[in-house]
């Protein structure tokens, strides 16, 4: 009988997370399946943001950092070199984790690149391009 190293659990781990999201992708609707081959949504226009609300201040400055950090590989948050950013339903806790610490091709952001209020700003934006679709 094998013994469960500390090393094979991990494997067994990653392995099991995985799975389940891959069954979360096609159980949920929207989340996987019959999607464009654009990989993301349209937008429905400019974005309606006002530099007298507090809130789009927040999505107008998010908007600069995604134009400096982001647009070369998410081009207005559609599909490019990396996915559409459109039809993603991440929270925003989910979005900081993969802008710091990277995920496959991406590269992780340090406090340094992107300081803590620049990524606020930044959530804020890209939730106003998904509030943005037809």
């Amino acid at each position: 009988m094998r013994r469960f190293t500390p090393r094979r659990f991990m494997r067994c781990a990653v392995l099991a997370a995985v799975l389940a999201g891959a069954i979360l992708s096609l159980a949920l609707p929207g989340a996987g399946g019959c999607r464009s081959p654009r990989r993301s949504e349209p937008f429905a226009g400019a974005l309606p943001l006002q530099a007298s609300d507090p809130q789009d201040q927040a999505a107008l400055r998010g908007q600069a950092v995604f134009m400096q950090r982001c647009y070369q590989c998410h081009p207005a948050g559609e599909a490019g070199v990396g996915p559409g950013l459109n039809d993603k339903l991440l929270p925003g806790f989910a979005i900081k984790a993969q802008v710091r610490n990277g995920l496959g091709a991406m590269p992780g952001f340090s406090e340094s690149e992107i300081p803590e209020q620049e990524l606020d700003d930044l959530i804020e934006y890209l939730v106003a391009l998904r509030h943005n679709r037809p």
